[in-house]
């Protein structure tokens, strides 16, 4: 067998690669998630980003806290009977408030589906190191004259034992 490059593959990456998914995606070069996405944002990502983080903020509910009770108490008459502009129900108070619902589901959208392809981005790095954490074991297994089935097999039995007593302790709880 023969690497895409054409190299000739050695027996330990040939096995590895004959069990490799090539559904996984692309191989990511870079190991720096962070970058990848800082390089794939726009401005409008960072916008969203900035007000979705306020959004989620004290300080935006504070803001809002004043903001209805100096609506109220200018409509009830509290500041000055002649400066109602929104009498109750507060038709105009509840029209801008629903159009901002509107606009900060749609911001946290936005940020929602830009972490969802930094999450994607960190599996493909961590697919990544995990063939490559393979591929160096099985070289070096190799290198030691270690037999790849018995440890294959001891690895089963270590994630039985484990999964055995995560259900135990699970079901004890």
């Amino acid at each position: 067998m023969s690497s895409s490059t054409g190299e000739a593959l050695c027996v330990a990456c040939a096995s590895a690669m004959e069990s490799h998914d090539a559904s996984k995606g692309p191989s990511i070069k870079s190991k720096n998630h962070n970058d990848l996405v800082r390089s794939a944002m726009r401005v409008q990502d960072t916008v969203a980003d900035k007000v979705t983080s306020f959004a989620g903020s004290l300080n935006f509910v504070y803001l809002h806290g004043l903001w209805f009770g100096l609506w109220i108490a200018l409509n009830i008459g509290l500041i000055g009977a002649g400066l109602k502009f929104d009498s109750y129900p507060f038709s105009f108070l509840t029209l801008i408030v629903s159009l901002e619902a509107i606009f900060l589901s749609t911001f946290v959208m936005v940020s929602q589906n830009r972490h969802a392809k930094r999450d994607a981005i960190r599996a493909d790095i961590g697919f990544e190191t995990d063939v490559r954490s393979e591929m160096w074991s099985l070289h070096i297994g190799a290198a030691l004259g270690i037999d790849p089935s018995h440890v294959e097999a001891s690895v089963k039995q270590a994630v039985e034992a484990a999964r055995v007593a995560q259900e135990k302790a699970e079901s004890a709880t």
